[in-house]
């Protein structure tokens, strides 16, 4: 596979969209944003054709570092959009200006043939898996391959192994909205309506 995502890659759409930033409240005092993650592709690279997902931009910095290490620094990753220790969730320009900071950065990376064929890239955009979870299938530390995880991804984040396999009887569409479930998410239209005063470091 890592052969022929070399040789196609540049022939083969990638096609990568963030969007659809939403607040998530873990209680009254801590929220953050997510972003919905859409790819559609032809490429033979992903097991996968179209794919939502949803992540936080603490979740862009963790795959940023795995992919730097995975690939022995021979390749020089772009940048994220900077971490702003005053990002407040209801500043519309300031989440505007990160989702298209995030979305310049994934385009970038999935140009770069050797960082598509890293596993823990294919799981950041095509599971719900955690981080926690992204590094154990990818080292092969689970009973479910990485394929399994992407094929058979669930309308929530698997935490565990026994989440996943809880799952795995169970196939999603791959066009199912992976948000569903949340109960507490809120939609940013319009931003100042829908949230509390809240500053967060997301």
């Amino acid at each position: 596979m890592k052969h022929l995502c070399s040789a196609f890659s540049m022939q083969q759409v990638i096609s990568v969209w963030v969007r659809d930033p939403r607040i998530q409240k873990n209680d009254f005092w801590h929220a953050y944003i997510d972003y919905e993650i859409c790819l559609h592709t032809d490429s033979v690279c992903f097991t996968k054709k179209i794919s939502r997902v949803r992540r936080r931009y603490s979740e862009f910095v963790w795959l940023r570092q795995k992919l730097q290490a995975n690939s022995l620094l021979m390749v020089h990753l772009p940048e994220l959009p900077p971490k702003n220790p005053f990002f407040s969730l209801n500043n519309a320009r300031q989440i505007n200006n990160r989702m298209k900071g995030l979305q310049k950065f994934l385009e970038q990376v999935l140009q770069n043939p050797l960082l598509l064929s890293d596993s823990c890239l294919h799981l950041f955009l095509q599971s719900q898996l955690s981080m926690h979870m992204i590094e154990a299938c990818a080292a092969g530390r689970t009973h479910y391959s990485v394929t399994q995880a992407v094929q058979r991804c669930g309308l929530r984040r698997f935490h565990s192994e026994e989440d996943l396999q809880n799952n795995l009887k169970f196939s999603c569409d791959s066009d199912s909205d992976s948000s569903k479930g949340r109960d507490s998410e809120h939609r940013i239209k319009p931003l100042a309506a829908s949230s509390p005063d809240l500053m967060g470091t997301s």
